[in-house]
């Protein structure tokens, strides 16, 4: 009889309609990794901006998309696309993909009932998030393994929690960039400049040992030698800042007032992200393309995520078959690869 595997990806989730924005967006205030408050406070909060942001900048964008994300859609072919590859190489193995969301359905208890219907030997956690962050990766182990503990469910776990310079990863991103740089290069007569554009932190995330703006660092550097682009000009930036606090940069604005300056074209890819969702198809390819327009950047090119690109897919296959067995919490390389100083490395806790 075959061995079982469960794999589990993880996601930020997103509404499903319009009557899901403001809870969804409720949750996911009220996640003590995002708003590091008590909870009396934190639920203040997340009543107030949940309320104040589905009326406005939230319930805007998602109106641009039909009033709900395509984010469970798209990341349920990712989920598809690796059980094939998976089930295809497997020797005396039957694996099954779910997608568990973070923030709104389908969520842990959710999916959790679905695993245990399934009854695998072991379960194999794999987020979609590249790069780990104590506010997307830790938040979601902790709220499955919460949603675990509560019914009393318990099996033989492997954790991967990051894989920022993984090879199918990289891969996929250079080749989505050399094709949309060089229709830049085509179009314009002139050469691009990259822009990295990842979701951002508040500083102080960073500076309590959050390892995510380091690990965004390494994956551009990665990508960017991968594209084989002779003194490729490029950057790293961060998108999707909100509140007060200040957050770290250059923020994605900032580095498109200096490419306007500059006067040189821009392609861009959201390289923390791996499948398209509201911050690439609307805060970029809307907002961002506006903005770029008003400040005289006329050039402005967005490079699709990875999706279900074929080296992605393996990549995470690949990860999977490796590291099943280890039971415990690793990077893609099977070790932890944080440098010392980032106290919240996940592989070190």
């Amino acid at each position: 009889m075959s061995k079982k595997i469960a794999v589990i990806l993880f996601n930020l989730g997103g509404p499903d309609r319009k009557e899901s924005i403001k809870p969804f967006l409720f949750n996911f205030f009220m996640d003590k990794n995002i708003i590091r408050l008590p909870l009396f406070v934190r639920f203040f909060l997340a009543k107030l901006i949940s309320i104040r942001r589905s009326k406005r900048e939230a319930g805007d964008s998602y109106a641009e998309l039909g009033d709900k994300s395509p984010l469970l859609e798209n990341s349920l072919d990712q989920a598809r696309a690796l059980e094939n590859v998976l089930n295809e190489k497997a020797k005396d193995m039957t694996y099954r993909v779910f997608v568990c969301m973070r923030y709104w359905h389908p969520m842990a208890p959710e999916i959790i009932a679905k695993v245990q219907d399934f009854d695998p030997e072991e379960i194999i956690r794999l987020p979609l998030y590249p790069q780990f962050s104590t506010t997307t990766t830790r938040s979601s182990f902790q709220n499955w393994d919460k949603a675990c503990q509560k019914i009393k469910f318990d099996k033989p776990t492997t954790s991967i929690c990051c894989y920022p310079w993984e090879e199918g990863f990289i891969r996929s991103s250079a080749d989505h960039i050399r094709e949309v740089y060089s229709l830049a290069k085509k179009e314009t007569g002139k050469l691009p400049r990259v822009l990295f554009s990842a979701h951002g932190l508040p500083e102080k995330v960073v500076k309590d040992g959050d390892p995510y703006q380091w690990q965004c660092e390494q994956s551009a550097e990665a990508i960017a030698l991968a594209t084989g682009i002779e003194n490729l000009d490029w950057q790293i930036c961060y998108q999707s800042r909100v509140g007060p606090l200040k957050w770290i940069g250059p923020s994605t604005e900032e580095a498109l007032e200096k490419a306007a300056a500059d006067q040189v074209p821009v392609v861009i890819l959201p390289h923390a992200f791996t499948q398209e969702h509201v911050e690439t198809l609307v805060e970029i390819e809307i907002e961002y393309r506006e903005l770029a327009e008003k400040m005289g950047l006329h050039d402005f090119y967005r490079v699709p995520t990875v999706g279900v690109s074929p080296y992605f897919i393996e990549g995470l296959a690949e990860q999977v078959v490796k590291h099943q067995g280890a039971l415990k919490t690793l990077s893609h390389e099977g070790s932890d690869l944080c440098p010392e100083g980032f106290k919240e490395c996940c592989a070190r806790k």
